[in-house]
């Protein structure tokens, strides 16, 4: 098996079948990683930069072989002994938690992640009051704090202030919105990156006090109208294990594509 240490077309092409599910991967391999592996086939392995997650393509159909080869490539590069965490399917993640089992690790899945499309988006049931504001670089210390609670909300992917700081620029220079309530207060935010045909919202937070009012559903709702009307198809990922968060995309128009879950290492207990 040649491994490649960059990508091409051929790499795209196979994530095609994963178009939902990989979309974070297909942005991520046209900026600057710090690890790419491929063999332009059955194994595409990025890693961006710490603390963000391995992000590892297999197909479904990976044999025994195969599972073991992907530990292989995985170790070599970013091995878990190291408090790398990894984006992958169902089947390889049983595999890895596995063999680390054999090297003493506690591997274990630390987020189910769900991947949902939305080919005809559908106005809340009951809206909020308030409205979306387009970020510009004067709101960048705002969205930077907003950034900096998400991240803290979600307990992965930590960053500090200046980190949040540059986030923020880089989203605002795309597109990342508030939500602002009645009086004018930034009680919410979100993101969408584009890449082809999808464009995939992320980002979603609310500041606990101003939570139970609809106000992200709203403003999920309205920002990907903006998407659908731009003529993309608007993407997100959501955390399995939040009923309430997903029964919410779902009632404006969002559609279960595809499943994954990310790994890594825990103190045994």
């Amino acid at each position: 098996m040649k491994l490649d240490h960059q990508t091409d077309s051929r790499d795209f092409k196979l994530l095609e079948s994963d178009r939902y599910t990989f979309s974070v991967l297909s942005r991520i391999l046209t900026g600057p990683c710090s690890v790419t592996i491929s063999d332009h086939k059955r194994f595409i392995l990025c890693h961006s930069t710490s603390p963000y997650p391995v992000w590892f393509w297999t197909p479904d159909d990976l044999s025994e072989a195969e599972k073991q080869q992907a530990w292989e490539i995985a170790e070599s590069v970013c091995p878990i002994a190291e408090g790398f965490s990894y984006n992958l399917k169902y089947d390889l993640a049983d595999y890895f938690i596995s063999k680390a089992r054999e090297q003493g690790y506690n591997l274990r899945i630390a987020t189910n992640m769900f991947a949902y499309d939305c080919p005809s988006p559908v106005a809340p049931a009951h809206p909020a009051e308030g409205y979306l504001h387009r970020c510009s670089s004067e709101d960048t210390e705002e969205a930077a704090a907003m950034i900096l609670a998400f991240h803290e909300s979600v307990g992965h992917d930590q960053f500090d202030l200046d980190t949040c700081r540059q986030i923020a620029a880089d989203h605002i220079a795309e597109h990342f919105y508030f939500w602002k309530n009645a009086a004018g207060e930034a009680v919410a935010c979100c993101s969408f990156q584009p890449k082809g045909d999808l464009a995939s919202v992320g980002c979603v937070y609310t500041h606990a006090a101003h939570r139970r009012h609809h106000y992200a559903q709203q403003m999920v709702y309205e920002v990907t109208r903006i998407i659908a009307d731009s003529g993309l198809t608007p993407m997100l990922y959501t955390d399995a294990d939040y009923a309430a968060s997903n029964a919410c995309y779902e009632k404006i128009g969002y559609i279960l594509r595809g499943k994954l879950c990310t790994i890594k290492v825990t103190p045994s207990v």
